[in-house]
């Protein structure tokens, strides 16, 4: 059955850090006996959600998003695709819950930063990415150009905007790319590519890959736009203001305080989604009765998922996530942390269920020659070091620019140099390292941190999620120049075999 294949994906994604965090409780950072019984049960109820959540998004959203990208490519009217790609984008990031996470918990550190609007304006910057990377595909324009471009831009606003609202942006880049969006954009992407016909074979690979990447810096952009209409935060807000409540309810009653909220927030992002699933039907795509009630029933599904996962990240996960941070962070000077950091990061991107698909895509695409398990100890290198380095930050307090500036230079200067293909894997694995698990227990555990050790978690614990996407694009392109200059070694060996063999065979015939 689908549903248990989703759950072992949740599991091996969710029971990784529950048993770490078990560890740390009984070493260093020891929990209240509620919290953790709390813990667990978020833990389990984020299993149960997200596996019935990944289930309703392959049986409803991924059929739908090949389908939509393949007919509005072959009615080939650009204006109506971008327009579409842009609706596409917005609704699917309103309905994402790690930005929902994302959200809740900006609002939560720093009450100045309206949730609503924050969440419009990352659903407002993925769709204009979105059009921007279906116009990409349909011009077959290098994918570099566009993300040195892009990038520039948003250097350029980030230089002009509250620094408050830096961090915040960067995470929100990573937290777009999550178990909603990526699927759905993903196979956008593949049905406008696969209609697309090039000359060159290898182009059509290229296409296949690069539209996550480019979807994520939108993001971005529009948070940054939006610190420089709201001006700065303060981030008075403490670790205990979520975990008081758990002293008010039982723990029964803790968890079904939250389930009124989590429902009426998960029916305003869904229903968007219902909509645009009945106007394309009725005008776009036309699939048939069997297609449809397969498609009603994973919006059902994605609906029940979500409430439950939700609700496991707001009773359980978010609060002991935050309180193990500040216990850590009292250990000494806190610089406990950069090991610690160093080991979730490791299991963090491991876990990710997209990681898996994008990981099992990549190894089908390139026809077996990137293997998966190369891509994922490349990926738990780059996405270690990104967590220990976040952890300096929170320790040191440097300002994010010192990381941001050097590892984007960096990245972007390899695109002259690594095949396209991997610089296209690499800015999707970016977004796609960054999921569930980076946006709630990470970046919960970096902002209790932050607050214990007396610093301004707006400014040094946001930013976590945006190291996490941000190394796998040194690590995968790195990893390109490897095999690249692998099979330049292998093609000087065949052409001096052949030339041996030419040499031996006129030397024979001479004889």
């Amino acid at each position: 059955m689908n549903l248990l294949a989703k759950i072992k994906e949740t599991v091996i994604s969710v029971v990784p850090i529950m048993v770490i965090v078990l560890i740390l409780h009984l070493t260093v950072s020891p929990l209240s006996t509620t919290l953790l019984i709390e813990f667990f049960i978020g833990g389990l109820l984020l299993i149960i959600g997200l596996s019935i959540f990944l289930l309703g998004a392959d049986i409803g959203m991924l059929p739908v998003g090949q389908h939509v990208g393949s007919s509005l490519t072959k009615k080939k009217n650009l204006p109506v695709m971008l327009i579409l790609g842009f609706v596409i984008g917005f609704v699917i990031t309103v309905a994402e819950p790690d930005v929902q996470v994302l959200a809740s918990q900006v609002a939560t550190v720093d009450g100045t930063i309206p949730r609503t609007p924050l969440i419009m304006m990352i659903a407002i910057g993925v769709g204009l990415f979105v059009a921007l990377g279906l116009a990409r595909i349909v011009f077959q324009i290098k994918l570099r150009w566009i993300l040195i471009c892009s990038y520039l831009i948003l250097f350029l606003i980030a230089s002009l905007t509250s620094s408050e609202f830096v961090g915040i942006g960067f995470d929100a880049g990573g937290a777009t790319t999550g178990p909603m969006t990526v699927p759905f954009i993903m196979a956008l992407g593949l049905g406008v590519a696969s209609v697309k016909k090039h000359e060159n074979p290898e182009q059509s690979q290229d296409d296949s890959f690069g539209l996550v990447g480019i979807a994520s810096v939108g993001p971005i952009m529009a948070v940054l736009v939006m610190g420089m209409i709201f001006g700065g935060g303060n981030g008075d807000a403490t670790a205990a203001a979520q975990s008081a409540a758990a002293d008010e309810y039982s723990i029964l009653q803790h968890f079904l305080h939250i389930v009124p909220e989590v429902f009426v927030e998960v029916a305003k992002a869904l229903a968007p989604l219902v909509v645009m699933l009945i106007i394309f039907q009725l005008t776009l795509l036309h699939m048939p009765k069997q297609q449809v009630k397969k498609t009603i029933l994973g919006v059902v599904y994605t609906f029940i998922g979500l409430e439950i996962f939700l609700t496991g990240v707001n009773g359980g996960f978010m609060p002991a996530g935050q309180v193990m941070g500040a216990g850590i962070g009292d250990l000494g000077s806190g610089w406990a942390l950069v090991p610690i950091g160093f080991l979730f990061g490791a299991v963090v991107v491991c876990a990710e269920p997209a990681v898996w698909v994008l990981t099992d895509q990549v190894e089908e695409v390139s026809g077996g020659h990137i293997r998966r398990p190369v891509m994922l100890a490349t990926l738990a290198i780059g996405v270690a070091v990104a967590v220990a380095l976040a952890m300096t930050r929170v320790v040191t307090g440097l300002s994010i620019w010192w990381y941001l500036i050097p590892g984007y230079a960096i990245a972007l200067a390899m695109t002259f140099f690594c095949p396209p293909l991997f610089t296209a894997i690499a800015f999707d694995s970016g977004g796609v390292a960054s999921g569930p698990m980076s946006s709630t227990f990470i970046l919960s555990f970096t902002l209790g941190a932050s607050m214990a050790l007396g610093g301004n978690p707006v400014l040094d614990a946001f930013g976590v999620v945006a190291m996490i996407a941000m190394t796998p694009l040194i690590a995968i392109q790195a990893l390109g120049l490897m095999y690249q200059r692998k099979q330049k070694k292998m093609e000087e060996a065949v052409k001096q075999q052949k030339s041996r063999r030419l040499a031996f065979g006129k030397k024979g015939g001479r004889v």
